[in-house]
């Protein structure tokens, strides 16, 4: 008897890693093989001198993450113009999307075709909506400045750093906003309707609510939030490629394109890996940072 129930659970033990083989090895190989494999292989190629094309493999060490952190003023340059393009971008794209999911929780009657018309911009690919929005700031801003005379649109848009800088965070805001929004629903939507009743009846006012009360209950959506769009400014490359070429003069060349650049244009595959490196390290870390910082709000809460 006792043979026989160990027997039973050997069986059901072997179906089940028979089961788990079917459903998650083939995913589980194609991950290992597209991610995993080139990952752990960038470690070694960070330590190498190599043009990504011939077998011939030189060891370098060190020198080439010396080279990016003493030497390498372009990249200290995009990885600065990133820093600041990702706390732009992530301040205004949650704040307009935070403020659009307040007003279409309101009881309009063309709150669901408005929340469609904000969410669009987000199934646009990043190099369509680069070359559409390269246009409208060269051609369509030009010829509204021109029949208004108003200033803003007379802008060079594309044309000084500045300018660029905001020029590519309009366009992000734009893309990003919609997507947000519709988290930030989902949340609202799951709030306890009594707490907001109570509050109503206790005499709070639309910023005492909102302080005190919505912004605490949909925490958890700030928290996929800001991860979302931190990791999302922090690797920008198509937006960054089709808008403006990480010009004017490499002003507003972000990571990625740096990393892109370097690896594909001059054939330091070596010195790319080590940037690319250096560059997920430190993503990783400002995303870490941020959930924790967040998830204690929502323990606080």
């Amino acid at each position: 008897m006792r043979e026989e129930i160990v027997l039973q659970h050997r069986m059901k033990r072997l179906s089940d890693a028979v089961q788990q083989l079917v459903f998650v090895g083939p995913a589980l190989l194609f991950f290992s093989l597209i991610v995993l494999v080139p990952f752990l292989m960038s470690f070694y190629y960070s330590l190498t001198d190599w043009n990504g094309v011939t077998t011939r493999v030189v060891w370098a060490g060190l020198s080439n993450f010396k080279r990016i952190l003493l030497e390498d003023s372009e990249f200290q340059s995009a990885f600065w113009f990133t820093a600041r393009y990702t706390l732009a971008a992530v301040v205004f794209a949650n704040a307009v999307g935070f403020t659009l999911a307040l007003l279409l929780t309101q009881p309009l009657k063309t709150r669901n075709v408005l929340r469609t018309v904000f969410f669009l911009p987000n199934v646009i690919a990043g190099l369509l909506l680069g070359f559409i929005w390269s246009f409208i700031f060269v051609k369509g801003f030009a010829a509204i400045g021109e029949w208004t005379g108003i200033g803003f649109f007379k802008l060079p848009w594309l044309g000084t750093a500045s300018t660029a800088f905001w020029g590519m965070v309009i366009v992000s805001v734009w893309q990003m906003a919609g997507y947000l929004m519709v988290i930030y629903i989902a949340a609202m939507m799951n709030m306890p309707r009594e707490l907001i009743e109570a509050a109503k009846i206790d005499g709070a006012g639309r910023w005492k609510m909102l302080r005190s009360i919505i912004v605490p209950l949909v925490m958890p959506a700030f928290t996929v939030c800001l991860f979302l769009t931190l990791s999302w400014s922090f690797k920008v490359f198509d937006l960054n490629l089709s808008l403006t070429k990480g010009g004017p003069f490499g002003s507003t060349e972000s990571v990625a394109l740096n990393i892109y650049k370097e690896a594909f244009q001059n054939n330091r595959y070596g010195l790319g890996t080590a940037k690319s490196l250096i560059f997920f390290v430190v993503v990783a870390t400002v995303t870490t940072l941020q959930v924790i910082y967040t998830k204690r709000k929502e323990v606080e809460v």
